[in-house]
């Protein structure tokens, strides 16, 4: 089919409805024509984040789920978690777009310079509802990539890359020295550790398998923690006496890891004090939470004094603070570390039609390290 004859594509929807169930369904959309400064990007890859997971099936108990359909029509059903009814009611009979970031092949461009710069390129998209086989997105949402990047290879330009970028960042800008960061095997967690290797900046691991340890410290990790050990706060606590860690970026939100950290940053920052006053160390302590692979509510034990800090930490809002220079800095070193800092590697790749399927949906839900969902929806 020529560019000029696209007329429609499919596109991924999440559904809470009213009797219960969480739905994945696809729709048929027109492809509109860009404007000035837009262009058409056929999407060729797109990963399975857990910041889309959020929006895609998190809601869902997927041990309840069934497939209906073939193709198009294709239809995944479950019954909602139980006890997250009212945190979903907003979504109630609103179908939502999925995906936050992706890439493929510009096939149509708007009339401007830096529009028909892209067309027949292959570019990154950062957007918000990627799931799908074409969109239409302003030029300034695609990064520019080095010749002979494929649309694989540039599938997670974004999310992952830019967050732990923006983790060193807000380090820095906050007068901190080095970081503690949870769910530490996680795709992100190893760009983030490769990253502050290569930038000579400390960084203690938190885990809670012997096997992602042992996968971390294979890949040049000085300061792993396991929470699965008997010594784990003891570890921690050596390990920020050591590195000056008084900033912790938390994906799992729920649970009391958040509380455990901020506990052994005090431990650790009253060490030698013989005598400590009434409100603890004077030393600030940070946590940010940044995910939720927890659903439960985040528990605090306050056993860390009085100075301390505990906020959301996301994307969007970091790259508004450090302004478009620095982003545009940030995004530059992606596409140069592409292949190496920043590459991301997948375990599956599957079709729109294929991420219904109720065993495939059951597996990358799983959010399991080592098993990252790449959907094409080309393919």
């Amino acid at each position: 089919m020529s560019n000029d004859t696209i007329t429609s594509g499919l596109q991924l929807r999440s559904l809470v409805t009213e009797d219960g169930h969480l739905k994945l369904f696809l729709k048929s959309a027109p492809v509109p024509e860009p404007g000035e400064d837009e262009v058409v990007v056929r999407i060729e890859a797109t990963p399975i984040n857990p910041s889309d997971q959020m929006t895609l099936i998190i809601p869902a108990d997927v041990t309840t789920g069934e497939t209906t359909g073939t193709g198009a029509d294709t239809t995944y059903t479950a019954k909602l978690r139980k006890g997250i009814e009212s945190r979903v009611k907003p979504r109630v009979g609103k179908p939502l777009a999925a995906g936050n970031e992706g890439a493929g092949t510009v096939v149509k461009a708007g009339s401007s310079d830096a529009a028909q710069a892209l067309l027949g390129k292959t570019v990154a998209v950062l957007d918000g509802a990627l799931y799908c086989q074409y969109r239409k997105v302003n030029v300034m949402q695609c990064m520019t990539l080095n010749e002979g990047t494929t649309a694989r290879e540039a599938a997670s330009c974004f999310v992952n890359p830019l967050t732990a970028l923006g983790f060193v960042e807000t380090m820095r800008m906050e007068g901190h020295k080095a970081i503690i960061h949870t769910a530490a095997a996680s795709n992100l967690g190893q760009m983030l550790n490769r990253i502050c290797l290569n930038d000579g900046i400390d960084l203690i691991n938190i885990v809670r398998k012997k096997e992602q340890a042992e996968l971390l410290k294979a890949q040049g990790a000085k300061y792993v923690c396991n929470s699965s050990d008997d010594t784990f706060m003891a570890d921690l606590t050596a390990a920020i006496e050591e590195t000056g860690a008084y900033i912790a970026f938390d994906a799992t939100g729920g649970g009391n890891l958040g509380s455990h950290i901020l506990g052994c940053m005090e431990k650790a920052a009253l060490k030698g004090d013989q005598h400590p006053g009434p409100y603890g160390s004077t030393t600030f302590k940070q946590l940010y939470i940044y995910g939720g692979l927890d659903m439960s509510p985040t528990v605090l034990n306050r056993n860390f004094g009085f100075s301390w800090g505990i906020n959301a930490w996301l994307l969007t809002p970091f790259t508004q603070k450090v302004g478009l220079e620095k982003t545009m800095e940030l995004r530059q070193r992606v596409a140069n570390e592409l292949h190496t800092t920043f590459a991301s590697h997948y375990s599956d790749e599957i079709s729109l039609t294929e991420a219904l399927d109720k065993d495939i949906v059951a597996a990358y839900s799983q959010q399991a390290t080592g098993r990252k969902f790449l959907i094409n929806p080309s393919k």
